[in-house]
């Protein structure tokens, strides 16, 4: 257990109001409901509530797994929120059941390699966008955190989950590893050994693992997370905004994912969204069915 983490498991918060949702855009000067949408669905929402901006991915269906819309959907809503000099803090949230299952691999299984790169692209591309925003970030994590999904929560400063959180990296069994700067910032977070062995089995942490190791900041009971979250975003409300930005740019220097290092790693992984192994695994996928590897 981390040595800052409390002794008991599940935090206990008070009973505090939740951010409203509907305020109206003239109270705001800001689009409160705004709708990037794919055909009719509704991809992504951002819901505003004076200085705080709550992002929900809405793909249910699919457990909010990121497909192109998506994934570019939340890069340039990201960016343009990065220029807003309003903005205290992002929250980062999936319509239930999840958090976000990851890459949409039932969209990749139509693409050509040179798409599917893409596709990896437009990923880390989101990602980083949420990890370069000047305010503090919070993952509220739900059900399944995975693949993709997991490399978004672990973008964001902080990350509050309830007892439902399942957390992993399950690359690895797809034939692939993560693309999109999780294999930089998972070791920062809880050290190379605790790292490699997520990353290399693909393994999926439980909530409470998940807290033990330092994966998760704060746990909670389901109907405790937005309470938690809306106490810690009060708190931050206390703090000077401009000391704030400058704290978290100063954390950032200390804590950089090298730029070359990342082109390298990305690299790699576009070779593998060409393999045969990458084919096999959502081959696998698509027929639920485990893979077959070459050298068994």
């Amino acid at each position: 257990m981390p040595q800052n983490a409390p002794s008991h498991t599940l935090c206990h918060t008070p009973r505090v109001s939740t951010m409203p949702v509907g305020l109206t855009p003239d109270r705001l000067g800001w689009s409160t409901q705004r709708r990037i949408t794919a055909m009719t669905q509704p991809v992504l929402l951002v819901t505003r509530d004076g200085s705080i901006v709550t992002l929900t991915l809405n793909r249910p269906a699919v457990r909010n797994a990121l497909d192109l819309t998506l994934a570019r959907a939340l890069e340039s809503t990201a960016r343009e929120l990065a220029r807003d000099q309003t903005l205290r803090a992002v929250v980062l949230r999936g319509a239930p059941p999840a958090f976000c299952a990851g890459a949409d691999l039932t969209e990749r299984l139509s693409l050509s390699p040179d798409e599917r790169a893409a596709h990896t692209e437009a990923i880390a591309a989101a990602v980083e966008a949420l990890a370069d925003l000047p305010v503090p970030t919070v993952a509220a994590i739900s059900g399944a955190c995975l693949a993709g999904g997991a490399e978004l929560a672990l973008a964001c400063d902080l990350r509050f989950a309830d007892t439902t959180a399942r957390i992993g990296f399950p690359e690895v069994r797809r034939g692939i590893f993560p693309g999109a700067g999780g294999i930089l910032r998972l070791p920062l977070l809880i050290g190379p050994g605790r790292a490699a062995d997520l990353l290399f089995s693909g393994r999926t942490l439980d909530a409470h693992e998940a807290y033990q190791i330092g994966l998760v900041d704060r746990l909670c009971q389901p109907d405790q997370l937005d309470d938690a979250i809306a106490e810690w975003l009060s708190e931050l409300r206390q703090a000077a905004p401009g000391a704030v930005r400058a704290a978290k740019a100063a954390l950032r220097r200390v804590l950089t994912t090298d730029a070359v290092t990342l082109a390298d790693i990305r690299s790699l992984r576009r070779t593998l969204d060409a393999s045969p192994e990458y084919e096999e695994g959502l081959q696998a996928f698509a027929e639920r069915r485990l893979p077959h590897w070459a050298l068994e």
